[in-house]
């Protein structure tokens, strides 16, 4: 995610606001549906009420409850409102982009969501996700101090890449290559050069639903680039116990993120594009051994 970025037009903030009070009307909906508004029964009896009576009662007893649970608007999406409608910095993707892992996770949270990066659209990602666990790793020490005093709801972890964007063609060619690249295993105890091994136990240990692959930086050919990443977040999706992984790769108008993620999360897996993300479902490999690595392309 990068944060230097030219904000975006006026336009785009106003179709995000839109999105937003899109959100909170589906999130009434969906309370609504689960919880149906339940009509007060009227029962009859052969005893005669006074008009005074009658009148005291009803000032005394409270009004019946229609529903039989809350339906404010959850802290997070609250939170994320007022941030976005306060600020003049918008999200780094747009609108279109946005709603592709939207519709995912609409259908999937709550849910496990790992996001490669911290950025102005971190608030968002939490918000749609709401009652799931969404966790970012930040190459920036210094970003996450910042962004934690001010959303210290976010959970997020400093990671540390030591690769660059000037290693790419290298590292294409050993994951093309070798045979440990095309193995599916705990990253941790991958012998693949491309497999990040330097992430809290708890990362690798949960079967993440949903991943993001948005950083780190990659825009130049000294900034630490997306190869590992991209190549992690599809060993962790086919590596998980049973299921699938909903993997979102950013920039893929740059070459790194366009090869990799070809490369390793497969054209076979590629669901969509738009613009410049894309969308892989992978499943998993330990629950039906035997699975090619990539599989034909349809």
């Amino acid at each position: 995610m990068i944060r230097n970025k030219t904000q975006f037009t006026g336009s785009l903030k106003i179709g995000f606001l839109c999105f937003s009070f899109l959100l909170i009307f589906i999130f009434i909906l969906r309370s609504s549906v689960f919880f149906p508004i339940s009509q007060p029964q009227t029962h009859f009896s052969n005893t005669t009420i006074s008009p005074e009576a009658s009148s005291e009662e009803s000032k005394s007893e409270p009004p019946p409850c229609l529903t039989p649970t809350c339906t404010k608007i959850p802290p997070s999406l609250a939170n994320a409102i007022i941030h976005y409608a306060t600020t003049n910095i918008t999200p780094q993707q747009t609108a279109r982009e946005i709603s592709v892992s939207a519709r995912v996770l609409q259908r999937k949270s709550p849910c496990n969501f790992l996001v490669f990066g911290l950025g102005y659209d971190s608030l968002m990602w939490t918000s749609l996700n709401h009652g799931g666990r969404t966790v970012f790793l930040e190459e920036d020490k210094a970003w996450i101090g910042k962004v934690g005093e001010k959303f210290p709801s976010l959970e997020s972890y400093h990671v540390v890449y030591d690769t660059k964007v000037r290693d790419a063609n290298e590292l294409m060619k050993i994951g093309m290559e070798e045979e440990d690249c095309r193995s599916v295993t705990d990253p941790r105890f991958s012998k693949c050069k491309l497999a990040l091994k330097g992430f809290p136990s708890e990362i690798y240990d949960i079967d993440w639903d949903v991943i993001m692959v948005d950083a780190p930086t990659g825009y130049f050919d000294g900034a630490p680039g997306r190869m590992t990443a991209i190549y992690t977040a599809g060993l962790m999706a086919r590596n998980r116990e049973e299921g699938e992984t909903d993997v979102f790769v950013h920039d893929v108008d740059r070459v790194v993120e366009d090869k990799f993620s070809r490369g390793f999360l497969c054209e076979g897996y590629l669901r969509e594009q738009e613009g410049r993300i894309r969308h892989f479902t992978i499943p998993s490999h330990r629950a039906r051994l035997g699975r090619p690595f990539c599989p034909q392309k349809k």
